[in-house]
């Protein structure tokens, strides 16, 4: 069984979805529709932005999402998923390739979002850091007894969990955390503390957002963030994707769930690689692609 993924904030790069733009006709539009929602110029971004633009998180976000969008608009009636999972941000796009969202909408969502991030970026003091080797609930223990906003956020893989907060207090969480041998302990270069409660004002927005969209019944289960479960009912997913802003990523448990749901073969629908390598990490057995475009 086939379980198509969405990728998050990190996939970015200068010139992304520019060969695919050159080459199909049928993405002239949905650009020229993405422009008119955010406002701004995205493909000139996209195509030719520095690594300062791209990695700002109000031109992130939507740049990553319509990457994956341009990706499902390609496929056409090929695209048919069985099972659909996003890495944060990628939650919405998995939402429209359910079904569940219209493109338009998902896109207003994720730029509401991506700007009610940036500004609690520039209202708090987060940022994030990368522990590798250490188990998760060493990671936990710590984070707890750490003075000050600290949580695990992100479960990527076994033995890579990110974990975010206020700065002093990540800072002072690695120290505690080499020092209980974690392989590595690094503070990210993020502007601000995704996934904690120092999220708290971007996720009143959402919410607010969320509630105001129409949402439809999806055409397959959406394995959510915020338990790594499959979910089919619109005021569950909604629920969860409101939630999520403040909860961690259970990335590790969401492909797991796919895996013993029947899954067996990923297909990662956005820019870059960074899901088939945590996936591959999570389960050596599973097949691992991107499409042929």
């Amino acid at each position: 069984m086939k379980g198509y993924i969405f990728p998050g904030q990190g996939s970015q790069f200068t010139g992304m979805c520019q060969d695919l733009y050159m080459k199909y006709d049928e993405l002239k539009p949905l650009f020229k529709t993405s422009e008119k929602i955010l406002g701004f110029n995205i493909s000139k971004i996209m195509f030719e932005g520095s690594k300062e633009e791209l990695t700002q998180t109000k031109v992130t976000q939507p740049a990553i999402f319509i990457h994956s969008m341009a990706i499902i608009k390609i496929l056409g009636e090929s695209f048919k998923p069985n099972l659909v999972a996003g890495h944060s941000l990628g939650e919405f796009s998995a939402l429209v390739a359910s079904g569940a969202l219209n493109f338009e909408d998902g896109l207003k969502l994720v730029s509401i979002r991506a700007q009610a991030m940036q500004k609690s970026c520039e209202k708090t003091n987060g940022t994030m850091a990368a522990i590798l080797g250490l188990e998760n609930n060493i990671i936990e223990e710590i984070c707890q007894e750490t003075k000050g906003i600290v949580v695990a956020a992100n479960y990527n893989c076994p033995g890579q969990v990110v974990i975010s907060g206020e700065v002093d207090s990540v800072k002072n969480a690695c120290e505690k955390l080499s020092n209980a041998g974690a392989r590595r302990a690094l503070v990210l270069p993020v502007g601000g503390a995704f996934h904690s409660e120092l999220m708290i004002d971007a996720k009143k927005e959402l919410s607010s957002a969320i509630n105001q969209t129409v949402f439809n019944q999806p055409s397959c289960p959406i394995y959510q963030n915020v338990n790594g479960r499959p979910e089919l009912s619109i005021e569950k997913i909604k629920e969860n994707l409101i939630a999520q802003l403040t909860s961690p990523v259970k990335w590790t448990q969401s492909v797991n769930k796919m895996i013993q749901n029947g899954c067996n073969n990923f297909i990662e629908i956005g820019p870059g690689k960074v899901l088939q390598g945590l996936v591959r990490k999570i389960n050596r057995e599973s097949e691992v692609s991107s499409p042929s475009l």
